[in-house]
Order: structure tokens, then C-alpha cells, then sequence
């Protein structure tokens, strides 16, 4: 099976000029936490998700008109290719310890977005477990890793 088969297709864009509240406007349009950052025509720059508007916007006391998507932006996201195989997929996942990754075509153009929930209808269970508990594992803060 392939990534194409299971991805959530056309998802909604913005770019990096784009402001906060429209981009929170998006997800909440099209019932999603994540928004592929495009520039030149539709290739994937970044992606913005509502935990980057929650952390780098709302916790630091920002005025989300005058913050632009490229300042919140996580630049150069891990792709996959539609044609991947659902098994590469699930290992990009895995390994990168990712929620869901944005799906390209031969160009770098955004094509879709799949997530662990679209893998987890299609997979064994041992391996949707595997997939979720190494997502799930809680990462550093940045006051840990800067400890003496």
C-alpha cells in the first residue's frame, strides 16, 4: 500500500507572510492542528502547527496579528513521497518520532499530510503501538538539556 492511499489529500496552505489568526482560522476551518508552510508555487517550506501558535505565540504574551507564520514555523519538515510505501512511512514516523508528516510529489510540492491515526487503520496493532508509544515518549525540556 502506498502513502498516497491513506493521506489526507489537498490540505490547506499558507506562507510564511501569513499571520497568526488566519492560520488558526484554517485549522479551525478544516478541523486540523497542522498547516504545511508553502513558498514558490506549493513547495513545502515548513509547517505550523497549533502547538507553535500555542508555545511561541499565546505562552510568551505575543499579539498574534502582528506575528507571522515564518517566526513560529518548524523550516524544512521530514517528507515522504506519496509513492513511499505506508511501511516507510510509519518508519519516518517512528524513527523522527513524529505525529504526522507532510507527503510530497516528485517536485517537493505538497500533495497531503498523513498521520499517525490514518497509519493506525491500516497497520497491525503491535506496530501501531510501537509507532505511538515512540511518538509519545515525553522529550526534554529546554531547561534540561541546559542543566549542568
Amino acid at each position: 500500500m502506498r502513502v498516497r492511499d491513506l493521506m489526507t489529500e489537498n490540505p490547506a496552505t499558507c506562507t510564511p507572510d501569513t499571520e497568526i489568526p488566519e492560520v488558526a482560522r484554517l485549522m479551525a476551518e478544516h478541523d486540523c492542528g497542522v498547516v504545511p508552510v508553502v513558498r514558490d508555487g506549493n513547495r513545502v517550506a515548513g509547517v505550523v502547527t497549533d502547538r507553535d501558535i500555542t508555545i511561541r505565540v499565546v505562552a510568551r504574551d505575543e499579539i498574534p496579528n502582528t506575528v507571522r507564520v515564518a517566526e513560529v514555523m518548524t523550516e524544512d519538515p521530514v517528507t515522504v513521497s506519496a509513492d513511499a510505501d505506508v511501511d516507510e512511512a510509519i518508519r519516518t514516523l517512528t524513527e523522527k518520532r513524529l505525529r504526522r508528516v507532510m507527503v510530497t510529489d516528485e517536485h517537493g510540492g505538497i500533495v497531503g499530510v498523513v498521520a499517525q491515526a490514518d497509519l493506525a487503520r491500516h497497520a497491525d496493532p503491535e506496530t501501531v503501538g510501537e509507532v505511538v508509544g515512540r511518538v509519545s515518549e515525553p522529550t526534554p525540556t529546554a531547561s534540561e538539556t541546559t542543566r549542568a
